[in-house]
């Protein structure tokens, strides 16, 4: 079957201009592999850079082993972040704008050095030398009321459903993050925990991972550029009236309220 991006992109704007649940449609549409699903989402990209502002950097999502195996999925993907879908902690969103709005809870890292392509991949230490700037953040989500395990093509052909980024004060020095831990309240009360290593061991290893997944595309992650690296705690979808507060210990809390 011949692979149809323009008109994957195009179901993927109405689909969620009209709340429809997403369904796995990438086959539909030709995608066989990974390879064919980013190429849907570039061209779904394509179509939200008009109305969502310039590009801000990408999302990292699936990389602990608590949320790949909620999704029954093996290893990371991402996605494109905007600039209209960045707000600052302490922010008030609305459930009913999304079909289901889930929240992940994330450190996210900066570049203060571009990581272009090249003919070897990058090694750890490079990448973290590159991040000039670290803060606590929320993921918003809307998996359209996927059914799980997920079809991970449909996943990523849908900009790995990234919908929104929350973030708390960036830090220029910070604790070894793979040793790190983090709670997460609700209403003032704790409900989970998280660490730094659940994160493929480290939260830059995620980083590592895009800067090479985009090299081989032959793409650069730029000086700038914001990643928001994996989810230490799973998903939550949260009911009106919530409020969360999400603390990486030496970096900081973000925090986010839910209304109808």
């Amino acid at each position: 079957m011949t692979l149809r991006t323009e008109e994957a992109a195009a179901a993927l704007v109405r689909d969620h201009a009209g709340k429809r649940k997403i369904v796995p449609f990438a086959r539909d549409y030709g995608a066989t592999d990974l390879d064919s699903a980013y190429a849907i989402q570039t061209a779904y990209v394509k179509r939200l850079d008009a109305t969502h502002g310039r590009r801000v950097g990408y999302k990292i999502g699936l990389t602990s082993k608590r949320m790949q195996e909620m999704c029954g999925v093996d290893h990371p993907n991402s996605g494109v972040l905007f600039e209209s879908r960045l707000h600052r902690s302490g922010v008030t969103l609305s459930l009913s704008k999304l079909v289901h709005l889930g929240i992940e809870f994330e450190c996210c890292a900066r570049l203060g050095t571009s990581l272009p392509p090249r003919g070897r991949p990058y090694e750890m230490y490079e990448v973290a030398a590159a991040v000039d700037v670290v803060c606590p953040a929320f993921e918003v989500i809307d998996d359209r009321n996927s059914d799980y395990p997920l079809d991970l093509l449909s996943l990523v052909a849908d900009n790995s459903w990234n919908e929104g980024n929350v973030l708390g004060e960036f830090k220029s020095t910070w604790p070894d993050l793979g040793k790190a831990t983090s709670v997460l309240e609700c209403n003032g009360k704790v409900i989970d925990e998280g660490k730094g290593s659940d994160v493929l061991g480290h939260p830059f290893e995620p980083l590592r991972w895009l800067a090479n997944s985009l090299s081989a595309r032959g793409e650069t992650l730029k000086k700038g550029e914001i990643v928001l690296t994996g989810s230490w705690v799973t998903t939550r979808f949260p009911k009106a009236g919530e409020h969360y507060r999400y603390t990486i210990d030496g970096v900081g809390p973000v925090e986010i309220t839910l209304t109808a």
